[in-house]
């Protein structure tokens, strides 16, 4: 048995969740998600609590096991709780604003950089170089946090870029700097 897989997903008060057939539907104070799983995943609702169930021991049954259990516990913990991506900016010169509701990157371009936040995702820039990506659908929330880290990756020599909170770069060392010809 997997060891994620049987564990039960407690239903918190206030979520609704409606199970037809393969499809889950999950609606909560934050929003609703709505997902289809695998044809061979039971999905049962018994008593406030959520349980996923395979049909056998077949490898891609234990597999999509404990991956079907994950993604509706993120799809319960979404809707209730939420998630959250933090950024940071290092860099002289390097802040983000945010203009409405789109995110304003200025780190070392000729150009500003301008995102558009996808649907159901909340930004808010606490700090000149702190970014608060929030969101419902943690796939969702983690794919946008990778996009604005991706407009300026930390570089190893002097860790300068976009990078998560409490990340860590491996710095490199600088060039040796040898003796002068003569």
């Amino acid at each position: 048995m997997s060891r994620i897989g049987k564990k039960p997903i407690p239903v918190p008060q206030g979520v609704d969740i409606q199970i037809n057939g393969n499809n889950v539907l999950v609606k909560g104070p934050k929003g609703q998600m709505e997902r289809e799983f695998h044809r061979d995943m039971m999905i049962k609702l018994e008593d406030g609590t959520l349980l996923v169930e395979r049909p056998s021991d077949a490898k891609d049954h234990r597999s999509l096991h404990g991956l079907s259990r994950t993604l509706l516990s993120n799809m319960v913990e979404g809707v209730t709780k939420g998630f959250q991506r933090n950024l940071e900016l290092v860099g002289v010169g390097y802040r983000a604003a945010k203009q409405g509701n789109k995110l304003v990157l200025t780190v070392g371009y000729s150009h500003p950089v301008e995102m558009d936040p996808p649907a159901g995702i909340e930004i808010e820039v606490p700090a000149p170089t702190k970014i608060s990506i929030k969101g419902y659908d943690k796939q969702v929330v983690g794919q946008f946090a990778a996009n604005v880290r991706a407009v300026r990756e930390p570089e190893p020599y002097k860790g300068k870029g976009i990078k998560y909170e409490g990340e860590r770069i491996r710095r490199k060392a600088g060039k040796a700097g040898g003796k002068g010809k003569k």
